[in-house]
């Protein structure tokens, strides 16, 4: 298991972002040298953990929970085959391109060990938006990405450190429940009935899944 690629993006300007400044730092493409990673704070003031990586919608991107967005270098080939055009590393937007690493079949609270510093934690799945579709370019994006439920993984920053191009993935730690990135993302997507399941990993848990299990346990609690 190992990083292909590690990206990053700046912002620029396109047609399709809800940003009042009409700028979004979605085009995220390959560094060679290493990019440090750190907690970059609390979403809404916080954006990327990666040093050089831009969020534009602090209001509904990064932060601590979603510091790192990783994408299966396999999910994407799925993806390509599909749509008949390539796709290089970094095209969803993700900062960390795997290979041979279950993405979104990891657990909400691995621990992931990324070259000899770096310790990640996976909160939850990505759920897609408009400028994601735009950037894409395909119709339908938002639906045929949600149907699939393969997301790619968020995740926090336990421990910072540098990371590059070929450096190791190592599973340090994986929790005893079975609460999987994909699960999560269903539940929040199109099962929400799904939401109680996701009570085992709450510690874990991107909190904003955790605000929704809550409402729904309490609208249908008996």
């Amino acid at each position: 298991m190992k990083l292909l690629s590690v990206n990053v993006g700046r912002a620029r300007a396109v047609p399709y972002t809800d940003h009042p400044e009409g700028v979004t730092g979605i085009d995220k493409r390959p560094v060679a040298g290493p990019v440090r990673v750190t907690a970059p704070g609390p979403k809404g003031t916080g954006g990327s953990g990666l040093a050089g990586d831009t969020i534009c919608s602090l209001r509904h991107h990064g932060g601590d929970d979603q510091a790192v967005y990783a994408m299966a270098r396999e999910d994407l080939d799925a993806w390509q085959e599909e749509l008949g055009r390539e796709l290089a590393d970094g095209a969803f937007g993700e900062n960390l391109t795997t290979l041979g690493v279950e993405v979104s079949g990891a657990l909400i609270g691995e621990r992931w060990r990324v070259g000899p510093e770096l310790l990640l934690e996976v909160t939850s799945g990505r759920v897609p938006c408009r400028t994601f579709q735009g950037h894409v370019g395909e119709e339908r994006w938002v639906r045929r990405f949600t149907e699939r439920a393969a997301p790619g993984a968020y995740l926090r920053v336990i421990e910072p450190g540098e990371v590059r191009a070929g450096d190791a993935v190592e599973i340090v730690h994986r929790p005893d429940h079975g609460v999987t990135v994909a699960l999560e993302f269903r539940a929040k997507t199109t099962r929400r009935d799904l939401l109680p399941e996701l009570g085992p990993a709450r510690a874990a848990l991107h909190p904003e899944s955790v605000g929704l299990m809550d409402k729904y346990l309490a609208k249908y609690a008996s």
